[in-house]
């Protein structure tokens, strides 16, 4: 994983954190938790009409699912990686539909996915990150 590249991914969605003296494996967590944290503002966005904003938001959240898939190490990740990829792909597509549709619960769908990878990478042992 090219620990600059997810640096350059998290501060280009506007994150505040300070992440200069994180690890590959917590910005990792990072960008997890900034998607989550911007489907959740989108889903917000989304109940008050605000398309705009909601079309910002999901952009944003689209941004950092495709850099956590760029991030991904197919040769040491094998199957795993390529699984991710998938899913990664299937989330950007959910959310260009949630986008277009207007539709919240095609938004918490993605954000349960993303929750469930997050609990499951935060549980690795720190070697296995």
């Amino acid at each position: 994983m090219n620990a600059q590249q997810a640096l350059s991914a998290y501060q280009s969605v506007g994150t505040q954190t300070s992440v200069v003296d994180a690890s590959p494996a917590q910005l990792i967590t990072l960008l997890m938790e900034g998607a989550m944290d911007r489907l959740a503002s989108a889903r917000g966005a989304m109940s008050r009409g605000e398309r705009a904003r909601q079309g910002e938001l999901i952009g944003k959240t689209i941004s950092i699912v495709d850099n956590l898939r760029a991030c991904l190490d197919h040769g040491q990740g094998g199957e795993l990686a390529g699984n991710l990829e998938n899913l990664y792909v299937y989330m950007t597509q959910r959310l260009v539909e949630a986008n277009s549709a207007s539709d919240p619960e095609v938004l918490e769908e993605v954000r349960d996915l993303l929750a469930t990878l997050h609990q499951g990478w935060i549980q690795l042992p720190g070697a296995a990150r």
